[in-house]
């Protein structure tokens, strides 16, 4: 059995038991968290939502927060002498699905 969920402007495939990282949903750790935009849940048969799926949820539980890897973003424009470094951490919530229900 799996769901597809919407959090964060993303879409996400998940099965119970699955650990994921969505953006930063500002919940301490230990707490849970429902989803209720689930977009398809297949369970012996897909049933896909117009554009949720009516009464499903899904359950998390937040494993923790933090901050991905750095990415550097660089600009440049040659013959002119200038150049741009930044750096960007992504914030994030890792959570683990629990239940999903249909």
């Amino acid at each position: 059995m799996y769901a597809i969920i919407a959090t964060g402007g993303k879409q996400y495939k998940v099965s119970e038991g699955d650990i994921i990282r969505v953006e930063k949903l500002g919940v301490a750790a230990g707490e849970t968290v429902t989803f209720d935009q689930v977009l398809a849940v297949n369970n012996d048969g897909l049933v896909v939502g117009c554009p949720t799926v009516e009464g499903a949820t899904v359950v998390a539980s937040v494993v923790k927060e933090g901050k991905a890897k750095k990415v550097v973003v660089y600009k440049y424009k040659r013959k002119t002498g200038y150049h741009k470094k930044n750096g960007h951490r992504q914030l994030f919530t890792q959570v683990k699905i629990d239940k999903i229900n249909a």
